[in-house]
């Protein structure tokens, strides 16, 4: 072999370890804790939209799936593993056009679904089963309440029927339909999407709505009268546009004059990642273009977030009003052959990444932002799950919420690195993101999101203000961008072990393209 040639080889295998992986400095300062990263940002949505309720959650108490009560419990032992904090239900649009009559006792009345596909409702799956399932999977309720077609006393006799103790003929009813304790219900939306969906209202009308709203639809759970109260949740901005900035401005101004008779505790954003409303983005069977400009479409976020919370500041520079993203995901082109109002897409790395990517900025705002709902649980949209009649898959979605249980209530860790860039068709990214926290269990728990899906990379991590032994953890990355689970193959998206070497005072890490990357730092 010629010394050319030798040299030719040489130099191209250099070429080729730098492209495989490069180096990263990251430091995490773990004496100076931040904000706690409240554990509700983790929550999830469910809507009567589509397969999301009905054959999601809810089978029948004859169905051939095993179930409780009609709840299937694959789904039910699946959801426990992320140990969610709160459910949002029963929308959405849905909820502007929901009576919670028609959903209780032996009798249910089946009317239409006019928001998603015109289908029947049959009211089967109501406010005592979707209870139940809260129960069943160790979780919190967060009920919508119907601003847009509702009355404040239809709201008001729902929670009186859910939360009093005393001798009420709802409470009656509410105990021979097979409850007779009262009901916890910790956090109540008013209305939702007023601006479009639940009723096209201008700031200033809404913001009268609310304030009946929360003077009348009271809880009187015994058990929820002081530190426990339920907090009601005011509809918010829905993007970036300036009337929703303008939207926000009067909420926060209204509340800032606001008197004893009436008050909210939390204002929500609605933002879904989408290129083109019109023309939206295929979910699977994708490239590197999409996958470019769809996580460059998502991380938008965190400004979405900022502008709002600087309007926010203004009129509550303590921060008592949290700013909860009850609507947050990827929204795609149905799959070909489903009803388009069933909003059916498939899950693939890609959205396991822009999972991680969204809830890193969560938490970068966790003094603000202190509550958060993906969009939507269960076959609808950015699901954790998938099924279809017994079978079920879980997504790259629900690997991720996983893998970030242990920074539900972890107090935020500031971290230090230089990022880098990942470019594609002339579309530029962070190419590494990261956060830290110490978990409730006492550990230091970091999270790493390698965005290239063509290099490798290299973390040193330098653990400031304790002695780093070791990490160990999981990761998530898969064959291809648009790499899916399916039902005939579960598991080709899934989190495999990880762990870090120690050298000259740090831990090295080496993580692959495109993956999601959760460890705990041992000291």
């Amino acid at each position: 072999m010629s010394k050319f040639l030798s040299s030719f080889i040489l130099v191209c295998g250099f070429l080729v370890s730098l492209t495989a992986a490069q180096k990263v400095e990251l430091t995490v300062d773990a004496s100076k804790p931040g904000a706690k990263i409240d554990r509700n940002i983790f929550g999830q949505f469910a809507e009567h939209l589509g397969y999301g309720v009905y054959e999601g959650i809810w089978v029948g108490k004859d169905s051939k799936i095993p179930n409780t009560r009609g709840i299937r419990n694959d789904v039910v032992n699946a959801l426990k593993e992320l140990k969610v904090p709160n459910i949002r239900y029963p929308g959405g649009c849905f909820a502007d056009e929901y009576h919670w009559r028609k959903g209780i006792g032996a009798k249910r009345v089946v009317s239409l679904n006019p928001n998603w596909g015109g289908v029947i409702e049959p009211n089967t799956f109501g406010t005592h089963e979707f209870l139940d399932f809260i129960d069943q999977i160790g979780s919190e309720p967060y009920l919508s309440v119907n601003v847009g077609s509702g009355t404040p006393q239809e709201a008001a006799e729902w929670l009186e029927y859910l939360t009093t103790n005393q001798e009420t003929d709802l409470a009656k009813e509410r105990a021979a339909n097979g409850h007779p304790a009262p009901y916890k219900i910790p956090y109540l939306g008013i209305g939702n999407e007023s601006w479009d969906c639940g009723g096209n209202m201008t700031a200033e009308a809404y913001l009268g709505e609310f304030k009946k709203y929360s003077r009348f639809v009271r809880n009187f759970n015994p058990d929820q009268q002081k530190d426990n109260q339920m907090l009601k949740i005011a509809v918010g901005p829905g993007g970036a546009e300036p009337r929703f900035l303008e939207w926000t401005e009067v909420m926060m101004k209204g509340w800032k004059n606001h008197t004893w008779s009436w008050d909210m505790q939390g204002l929500s954003l609605h933002n879904y990642t989408v290129i083109n409303w019109g023309n939206k983005y295929k979910s699977f069977e994708f490239g590197e273009k999409e996958y470019a400009e769809i996580l460059k479409e998502t991380l938008k976020m965190d400004d979405l977030i900022g502008r709002n919370s600087a309007i926010m500041d203004k009129y509550d520079p303590d921060k008592k009003i949290a700013l909860v993203v009850d609507e947050w995901g990827a929204w795609y082109a149905p799959l070909p052959g489903s009803n388009p109002g069933f909003l059916v897409q498939q899950n693939s790395q890609r959205d396991a990444i822009l999972a991680a990517l969204n809830l890193n900025i969560f938490a970068r705002h966790a003094d603000r932002v202190r509550m958060a709902n993906i969009a939507q649980m269960i076959n609808v949209l950015q699901a954790m799950i998938m099924t279809d009649q017994e079978k079920m898959v879980l997504t790259p979605t629900y690997h991720v919420f996983k893998m970030y249980v242990p920074f539900q209530d972890a107090v935020f860790v500031p971290v230090t690195f230089d990022a880098g860039s990942y470019t594609y068709n002339g579309i530029t990214l962070p190419r590494v993101d990261a956060i830290a926290a110490r978990g409730k269990d006492g550990k230091l728990w970091v999270e790493i999101t390698n965005v290239d899906p063509n290099r490798a990379v290299e973390i040193d991590l330098n653990a400031a203000g304790m002695s780093a032994k070791s990490a160990t953890g999981e990761t998530l990355t898969a064959p291809r961008v648009d790499s899916i689970n399916t039902f005939e193959m579960p598991k080709t998206v899934v989190p495999k072990p990880i762990s870090a070497k120690a050298g000259n005072g740090k831990l090295i890490l080496n993580l692959e393209p495109k993956s999601v990357t959760v460890v705990s730092v041992e000291q």
